[in-house]
């Protein structure tokens, strides 16, 4: 099988070459149509790992050793020696109009990318899980709006949420520049409808320090687990200590054991410490001793008994599959794919005002963890992975910074004011403070990255 690592920096080198190739492909593609010359189509940076020539216009076709992103070269006076006969399709000769489309159509491939996959996610059915509350803690602003065990959000301000998952997004755009409470439609636990209103003022959507659902009040329901041995793992402690299958675990170094859930809060944090079980078996008590084998379990150690449970009643109300016929999710995607795009707006506008932490941003690291993570638990969740950071890489590069595409667009918005283009100058300029500010922007997302992997 392969490592965790291995997953993760396969899932993360396709997603980057899924990515770049459509962005640069969008550039490529609206050159040629506007009778631009392509001379280079690059994916990756730097030493050429693999160069091929085209019969069109002997356009060289390279993959290149650095994955963190690509270019189109086309012919341009302002980059070379450009003979008379070609330069009517040098890009800097051409009319406004087309100079701004070709600019525009790697961030517009982008967004059709994230369309297409929230599409083929839609139609597939992407899993789950139910949106039904959980314990709701004294005080909480869930418990003040009336929140009880078992409520099944249905929809936040009219908009229909199937999972935790369209819960959490459309909470954060629904509530983050609102003051006034949010209406969540709720059916109870005895199949009726009703309104909760949810004051999210006193909580920041935007904190990264802590799960915003829990700051709220709004826990994931889950059934109750019996702590009941219903198999062992391989080379298990517990079994070696001569526990069976059916077994009840009732006591645990003196401590009363209702559910699986503590059971594993004792088991946990005592790896190689023995640990004394009182095990019902037959209606009559008998005791055991276990010690817990060490595991390491994102970073740290942790105990195990190898014991797994059995199913639980009721979880079947939890997990959750969501599909549509196409034209439906067509629309579905679009939509998706434009309340992600504001709420990533709305994110980078709290971030420049000071409203958002910049713990937000996550660095290539980060991304390669959650590609690798989405890739482990389905193909759905992978492609729905893709759009989101296929839409994210499209708003980024609409960031009026010199050096993206943004700043091209700007720079093209000042000459259709004045009637000129900006002057090299100003360009060599903005060049300079773009390298400048991506740079510490890239610093920021490695220090981030490297952060939460120490932590």
């Amino acid at each position: 099988m392969l490592s965790n690592f291995a997953v993760s920096a396969i899932a993360f080198l396709i997603a980057l070459g899924i990515l770049i190739s459509i962005h640069e492909y969008g550039h490529f593609w609206v050159a040629r149509k506007v009778g631009i010359k392509v001379l280079t189509y690059s994916l990756g940076f730097g030493k050429p790992l693999w160069r091929r020539v085209g019969k069109v216009d002997n356009t060289e076709y390279v993959v290149a050793a650095i994955p963190l992103g690509g270019y189109v070269k086309m012919l341009d006076e302002r980059e070379g020696t450009v003979l008379a006969h070609e330069r009517h399709r040098a890009f800097n000769n051409k009319p406004l109009w087309a100079r701004t489309a070709v600019v525009l159509a790697g961030p517009v491939a982008n967004f059709i990318l994230a369309i297409f996959a929230y599409w083929l996610v839609m139609m597939m059915g992407i899993s789950g899980i139910a949106p039904i509350v959980g314990s709701v803690p004294a005080g909480s602003a869930a418990e003040q709006a009336g929140f009880q065990v078992e409520d099944k959000i249905l929809a936040i301000n009219g908009r229909t949420t199937n999972t935790w998952t369209d819960a959490r997004i459309t909470l954060i755009d629904e509530g983050i520049d609102r003051t006034e409470p949010i209406p969540i439609d709720v059916e109870t636990n005895s199949g009726e409808t009703s309104t909760r209103l949810l004051n999210t003022s006193n909580v920041s959507l935007l904190n990264t320090d802590s799960d915003v659902f829990e700051d709220l009040g709004l826990t994931i329901w889950q059934p109750d687990i019996e702590p009941v041995v219903g198999a062992f793992t391989e080379n298990s402690a517990a079994e070696a200590a001569g526990l069976l299958v059916g077994d009840r675990i009732t006591q645990a170094n003196g401590q009363s054991i209702e559910t699986f859930n503590d059971l594993v809060a004792i088991v946990h944090p005592r790896a190689g410490e023995p640990i004394e079980f009182v095990v019902q078996r037959d209606g009559l008590n008998m005791d055991a001793t276990v010690t817990p084998q060490a595991s390491t379990r994102n970073g740290q150690t942790v105990g195990l008994i190898g014991v797994a449970p059995n199913r639980p009643d009721g979880l079947d109300r939890l997990n959750v599959k969501v599909s549509y016929p196409p034209l439906e999710a067509l629309g579905k995607a679009v939509q998706r794919t434009y309340d992600m795009t504001t709420l990533t707006l709305q994110m980078l506008v709290k971030l420049v005002v000071g409203e958002a932490s910049l713990d937000n941003i996550s660095g290539p690291l980060s991304i390669a963890q959650f590609a690798g993570q989405s890739a482990s638990v389905g193909i759905d969740h992978y492609i729905n992975f893709l759009a989101l950071i296929s839409l994210s890489l499209a708003v980024l590069n609409l960031m009026p910074i010199p050096m993206l595409d943004g700043g091209h667009l700007v720079y093209f918005a000042a000459e259709a004011v004045t009637g000129r283009p900006v002057s090299e100058r100003v360009q060599i300029w903005g060049q300079q403070l773009g390298i400048v500010l991506l740079g510490g922007l890239m610093f920021l997302a490695f220090y981030n990255d490297i952060g939460r992997f120490l932590q």
